[in-house]
């Protein structure tokens, strides 16, 4: 990499804008990196000193391009290592290092003494490492150790061979997201939870806190103050409720967020949270008691130059928009859990999303396989609570099988539980696509290429004379009144010249009219149904060898995408 390329900060942004302090340190940038294909790191001591050979652009992954390194093969471990410093008045408070992911098992070092460990691919963490600290130059190293095929892991679709195949692509592994340090006052705010009122105009707010004092939380919509609320904290809890001097709804299209200004003591956080509530009744899904069909798109979050990690903030938002321009209300996030960035511009943006697991890749046939799964589950469904744009939970993906082996009932039933009992306020589905032990939705897959026959599928359950074609009839049963939700279908595969290295479902078009017709004719089925409260078309973009986008893996539209957004927006049957 060029010396200018070397010297800029890489993703500047703050990754977190729903808690955002204002003494913060991007550690984002060049690093030293060292392979460590033997795993020997540890016993040769690598984080007091050794040898780092190499440099990489943090936070772009090994494999990337981006990352100036781009090694494609297996990497089981490898370390990181860079300087940074700290002032007096940095040590005088806490100091917290924050990850945004690390795929898979992380260890952290600072100064050569260990500040923590972490095991998942996808979830944030931290250390409070002030006691580790001293004035001046500082040094952390971050040893990231990654078995993808072990089973042991949830990997979502990074390929377990070599080359990537199908719809599983090149790998990523340590650090990919951003990774900063934050001061703050020893006594501070740790977490924060909004539970909306949309009926009155309010905000339950429940804050975790480090010792004790006043908790004060300040609204304004647009520059405009409206509303604040105090309470005493004591035993690290502060509850709150603030009542909203404005009423603004948060909706599809219309991603109306309120600012908060939150303090306890000398801590000041900036916030967000957005007014709106998602329920079920009967057959329809009800954002602010108002129907709305899910017009969703399949979104997989890689890209070409980062794999994982999207090469600017400007990324992040630019699929949001050709999304929208495509006529899509919003995205099943399919098997990554995405950074709080691009959740955080889907909610300035009124755009849905279902969040979802990288399950692929964990055979939870044994205890291993629920270590691997449960906790990082639970941290992903922790960190993003607060995002108004989440309207669903999915810890699984076709979860039927692995190995040849059908995947325990019960841990898709204890999945299901857990994510209710951290969120109360959201649906749940246990197994998308296949396997349903205990639901809020019915969800089917379903790649029929033929308009005729997928509209047959559903008609007579439309009508209310018959059941749906039930795809796996050995392994669930829709019971009758549950929402349905058609969260796979299409995959259309357009590829002209690439021939038999090009990916998809089916038999591809001929021609771009065939193409739109055969989308038209699919979507219409669905948007017909009045028993349908949703779909989700199969995919954005292409990704690597897997051709069936709207867009290409470079962002460029394939066809006119006004033509999806004419089928997209007419009302569904099942919409007020």
């Amino acid at each position: 990499m060029s010396d200018s390329e070397a010297n800029r900060i890489p993703r500047p942004e703050h990754p977190d804008p729903q808690f955002e302090r204002k003494r913060w340190q991007n550690l984002n940038g060049t690093w030293d990196f060292a392979f460590d294909f033997g795993e020997s790191g540890l016993e040769r001591k690598l984080y007091e000193t050794g040898d780092f050979p190499e440099k990489i652009r943090v936070p772009f992954c090994p494999e990337s391009v981006l990352s100036g390194v781009r090694h494609t093969d297996f990497i089981p471990c490898c370390w990181y290592r860079r300087t940074f410093s700290v002032s007096k008045e940095d040590l005088a408070g806490a100091a917290i290092l924050h990850f945004g992911a690390v795929d898979y098992e992380a260890r952290v070092f600072v100064n050569g003494r260990e500040a923590g460990a972490h095991r998942g691919g996808y979830a944030s963490f931290q250390f409070e490492i002030s006691g580790l600290l001293r004035e001046g130059k500082n040094t952390l190293v971050v040893c990231a150790a990654d078995h993808g095929r072990s089973g042991l892991q949830p990997t979502g679709k990074q390929s377990d061979r070599y080359f990537s195949y199908g719809c599983d692509y090149t790998r990523t592994t340590g650090i990919w997201q951003t990774v900063w340090l934050e001061f703050a006052p020893r006594a501070r705010i740790l977490s924060v939870r909004y539970y909306p009122n949309v009926e009155d105009g309010s905000v339950a707010i429940r804050a975790k806190v480090a010792g004790e004092g006043e908790f004060r939380a300040e609204a304004s919509f647009a520059g405009r103050p409206c509303g604040a609320a105090a309470v005493r904290a004591g035993n690290g809890t502060a509850c709150a409720v603030l009542k909203l001097g404005e009423k603004h709804l948060w909706s599809p299209g219309h991603g109306n967020l309120y600012d908060v200004r939150l303090t306890f003591g000398d801590d000041e956080v900036k916030s967000y949270f957005g007014l709106r509530e998602v329920r079920f009744s009967g057959y329809r899904f009800l954002i602010n008691g108002v129907s709305v069909f899910q017009r969703l798109v399949l979104d997989q979050g890689f890209y070409p130059d980062g794999i994982y990690t999207a090469p600017d903030a400007r990324a992040l938002e630019n699929d949001i928009r050709l999304s929208m321009a495509a006529g899509f209300n919003g995205a099943r996030l399919h098997q990554k859990v995405f950074e709080p960035r691009f959740l955080y511009d889907c909610d300035r943006l009124g755009y849905l999303v279902w969040g979802e697991m990288a399950s692929w890749g964990l055979d939870v046939g044994g205890a291993g396989g629920y270590a691997g799964f449960l906790p990082e589950w639970a941290e992903a469904v922790e960190r993003d609570f607060n995002h108004p744009a989440v309207v669903g939970w999915c810890p699984f993906n076709e979860a039927w099988d692995f190995a040849g082996r059908n995947q325990p009932r019960g841990l898709l039933e204890f999945a299901y539980r857990l994510t209710k009992q951290l969120d109360p306020t959201r649906p749940c589905i246990d197994a998308s696509g296949g396997y349903h032990v205990v639901t809020d939705v019915y969800d089917l897959h379903d790649y029929e290429q033929s308009p005729e026959a997928f509209r047959a599928h559903y008609e007579a359950f439309g009508k209310g004379e018959g059941p749906f074609r039930e795809p796996f009839p050995q392994r669930q049963r829709y019971p009758e009144g549950l929402p349905v939700f058609v969260s796979e279908y299409g995959g259309i595969r357009w590829a002209p010249g690439k021939g038999g290295g090009a990916w998809g479902y089916g038999e591809g078009p001929k021609t771009k009219a065939e193409f739109v017709e055969r989308y038209r004719g699919l979507t219409d089925a669905l948007l017909d149904n009045p028993r349908i409260f949703g779909f989700c078309y199969t995919q954005l973009t292409d990704v690597e060898q897997e051709c069936n986008g709207l867009y290409t893996y470079q962002r460029e539209p394939k066809m006119d995408v006004s033509l999806f957004r004419e089928i997209n927006a007419r009302k569904a049957a099942i919409e007020d």
